[in-house]
């Protein structure tokens, strides 16, 4: 048996609200005749009368009040629920649920994130960062922020900056005790902030100089996975540490970390906002496209300026 459309229930309130089937009809954009077969089939289907019918008035049966009773509150939601969609198609509200590289999220948080926050304050964004690749659409999100390298072919990018410098970094008064590496493989005679990779493999520190490439397989007191806590570990000079720039940078500049081997320090590929095409996406969501689009524009009349 086929259940009954929502057309048809708010149909039945409609009728009892006006007490006439013709002025329900135009208040529902329909034809007379089209409202009595909708309100005949639901009869049909349902297996009682709804409405006493004459010439010249319209009243609903025992059943047809209790049922409109019922029904009543749910349609109240389901329209509700459609004006607020509706609304946000008009003003940016709602969740974006976003999936990053802890470090991405870093480098994106106060030039994307926060200033979406700022010039929408209804958007209210759920960020998530780990090191594993998930599928964005089957993991439920919306957006995806990885490497140019490690976007999945069927979606839709947007490049959002240069490629990455590498920063090899150590606390003054560890280089103050133990030496400045000049060349790659003195790292193997340092300690070494060692990086657990999240499938569970130690990162093999790779650096580059005029056409040569070293992989250098390091050592040290502690094994981290997460740039925070290295940073940290370097600062107390534990070791020398393998950097983003962008997470050392400020300590570069004060002094509190020295940079080395920087002829040799490779960068990554751009970072990427990666998304599904969507063909009906929410206010909220084109906003932030819109001002990830803007930001990469900016980026790039910035990088033409300087050239």
């Amino acid at each position: 048996m086929s259940r009954p459309a929502v057309i048809e229930l708010e149909a039945v309130l409609e009728i009892i609200r006006r007490r006439s089937f013709r002025a329900a009809a135009l208040q529902l954009g329909m034809s007379t005749t089209a409202l009595s077969n909708a309100i005949a089939k639901l009869e049909r289907q349902l297996g009682v009368r709804l409405f006493n019918r004459t010439t010249r008035s319209v009243s609903p049966t025992e059943a047809g009040r209790a049922f409109a009773e019922q029904v009543g509150p749910a349609i109240e939601a389901i329209q509700a629920a459609m004006t607020t969609a509706r609304a946000q198609q008009e003003t940016p509200s709602g969740t974006l649920r976003i999936n990053a590289f802890a470090t991405a999220a870093r480098e994106i948080m106060a030039p994307l994130i926060l200033q979406c926050l700022k010039r929408y304050p209804q958007i209210h964004i759920d960020l998530v960062t780990e090191g594993r690749l998930v599928d964005v659409v089957a993991a439920g999100f919306d957006l995806g922020v990885r490497s140019v390298d490690l976007v999945p072919s069927d979606t839709i990018a947007i490049s959002l900056g240069r490629p990455r410098p590498i920063a090899v970094v150590g606390s003054p008064d560890y280089f103050k005790t133990n030496g400045v590496p000049k060349v790659p493989q003195d790292l193997l005679s340092h300690s070494c902030i060692r990086v657990r990779m999240p499938n569970g493999a130690l990162y093999r520190w790779p650096f580059e100089r005029g056409g040569e490439t070293v992989q250098v397989d390091v050592q040290g007191q502690i094994t981290l996975d997460e740039a925070t806590l290295s940073r940290m570990a370097v600062l107390n000079n534990v070791g020398i540490g393998y950097f983003m720039e962008a997470d050392v940078r400020e300590d570069i500049a004060d002094g509190r970390l020295v940079r080395v081997l920087e002829d040799w320090a490779p960068s990554l590929a751009p970072l990427c906002l990666y998304y599904p095409n969507r063909r009906h996406s929410s206010a909220a969501f084109q906003a932030f496209i819109a001002l990830a689009r803007e930001y990469a524009a900016q980026d790039r009349s910035s990088r033409n300026s300087i050239a």
